[in-house]
């Protein structure tokens, strides 16, 4: 009589992905396409990565970019904002 081989054991679970990495890749997008929205969605993923241990980089270059982006958008609807009040205030806007 034989003896039956055993079963081999089972395969553990491939380690999904660390938390907020997927987060991070949307903040970065977003932090191109929207930055202000960009900014807060990459704070939130690197939170959550620094809470589990794990370094995300690409969160990192969202907070980065997205802040950049906003900044200079804030700098340019200040200087239309006063652009077009100079306008106004000119009488070139009149009639």
């Amino acid at each position: 009589m034989t003896t039956p081989t055993p079963a081999p054991a089972p395969q553990p679970a491939p380690a999904g992905d660390f938390p907020g990495k997927t987060l991070g890749i949307v903040g970065l997008v977003l932090a191109i396409l929207v930055p202000l929205v960009g900014l807060i969605i990459s704070v939130v993923a690197n939170n959550q990565s620094k809470a589990a241990g794990y370094p995300n980089q690409l969160a990192k270059i969202g907070i980065i970019v997205g802040a950049i982006l906003t900044a200079l958008g804030i700098i340019i609807a200040i200087i239309y904002g006063i652009a077009a009040a100079a306008l106004v205030s000119s009488g070139i806007g009149t009639y």
